[in-house]
């Protein structure tokens, strides 16, 4: 018998986008690890409490390469071999090749350039009326801070962000692939350029570091990158830098709009904004899910028999709202001690792009709320429209008025 989807789990009239939490409640209370079937194709077990997914993100059994998996699909758009897909050692080899532009201190010295694009986005929203902080804030704010880190030209940023979007939450397959092709085709021009005019970028730094074409094998003990690995780490800087973070400022917005006693605990102490965005990880996670996950070897997970070949998948969202690590789970609350929530994970795969996340969101929303202080809703957030995909979660738009 095939296992239900989460659509079918789901009450009859509910939407998951919108609120797909009620049900991951009902699943965790019924047992951690659940089989589902996956909207591509394809079943996988699905982890809905703290302890079991802190466990399979820890597991070393349960491994990021498709090439472990029984079935035929990995679920996600991607292109090149990147990290995620990766196990060690070539993980291992992977990000310590990018490790050292992620440090809490190379971030620091971003800060004052990301306050810079800040400043000049909110110089451009009215001062009256409404406007779609998504379109003219939330997105293009993380959008210029990864191009500029990578090495985007400016007159390319919009044109990205398109297919960028297509594949972490595709609308068709078709469109997927056809965006797939379209980045493809851009990160190879771009790679070309970079190695015949390299600028100083983290991106002209990966192709220096590229491998030439004759040693371009998948062997783990080569140092530097073959072709594919520099188009995946590309990719996953590029989508995986601003996608996720797109979403944590505009989620964190809806929340403390959602909860005007905490806006007002905020506006009354902005040095609470690091607790907002962590509260906000936990409570509305923009990563939904890790990335799928196939057992190497028979193993048992929360009392649960999974078989060689079987994808897991870890529902951060899920686990991150577990009552047995956060108490009144579904209040929102930004003096909680939000430590421990699986926002961005978990073990090897924890993500890298972390301190940075965090440091455009206080940024973005301690400045929005300084020239802003009337925020407010511009319609009945019931209305308001969430794109999900298995590993997603965010708002289309999010209309407010500001002043």
């Amino acid at each position: 018998m095939q296992a239900p989807t989460l659509e079918e789990l789901a009450p009859d009239g509910h939407n998951l986008a919108t609120d797909p939490y009620p049900l991951y409640a009902t699943l965790r209370e019924k047992g951690p690890v659940h089989r589902i079937s996956l909207p591509e194709g394809g079943e996988s077990w699905l982890v809905v409490t703290r302890d079991a997914a802190r466990a399979a993100l820890a597991d070393p059994r349960l491994c990021n390469d498709v090439r472990h998996s029984s079935g035929t699909t990995d679920g996600t758009h991607s292109i090149g071999r990147n990290m995620l897909q990766s196990d060690p050692p070539q993980h291992t080899r992977l990000r310590r090749l990018v490790a050292g532009h992620f440090t809490p201190g190379r971030i620091a010295e971003l800060r004052p350039g990301i306050e810079a694009v800040a400043a000049d986005l909110l110089a451009d929203l009215p001062r009256q009326g409404a406007a779609d902080v998504v379109s003219r804030y939330a997105l293009p704010l993380p959008v210029a801070v990864i191009c500029d880190v990578l090495g985007v030209p400016p007159a390319d940023r919009t044109v990205f962000h398109t297919w960028s979007n297509e594949l972490v939450m595709p609308t068709s397959a078709e469109a997927a692939m056809a965006a797939a092709g379209a980045l493809t085709g851009y990160l190879t021009e771009l790679t070309d350029r970079k190695r015949v005019e390299p600028d100083g970028t983290l991106l002209s730094d990966l192709v220096a570091a590229a491998r030439p074409a004759a040693a371009d094998d998948e062997a783990a003990d080569q140092e530097g990158l073959s072709h594919e690995e520099l188009l995946g780490m590309a990719f996953l800087i590029l989508v995986a830098g601003h996608e996720t973070t797109v979403n944590l400022i505009s989620g964190t917005l809806h929340a403390l709009l959602a909860h005007p006693d905490q806006l007002d605990l905020l506006r009354a102490d902005p040095g609470l904004t690091g607790g907002a965005v962590e509260e906000s990880l936990r409570y509305n996670s923009p990563v939904h899910a890790a990335l799928v996950r196939y057992a190497a070897e028979a193993l048992e997970l929360a009392e649960t028999r999974i078989a060689a070949g079987d994808a897991v998948l870890v529902s951060l969202a899920a686990a991150s709202r577990d009552p047995l690590h956060f108490p009144d789970p579904d209040r929102f609350d930004i003096r909680r001690r939000a430590q421990g929530h699986l926002g961005f994970g978990h073990g090897l795969h924890h993500c890298l792009g972390a301190p940075l996340a965090r440091v455009e969101a206080d940024i973005a929303l301690r400045g929005l709320l300084e020239q802003r202080p009337a925020l407010a809703f511009a319609s009945d957030p019931a209305t308001l429209t969430w794109r999900s995909s298995a590993l997603l979660r965010g708002l289309v738009e999010l209309p407010l008025r500001l002043g």
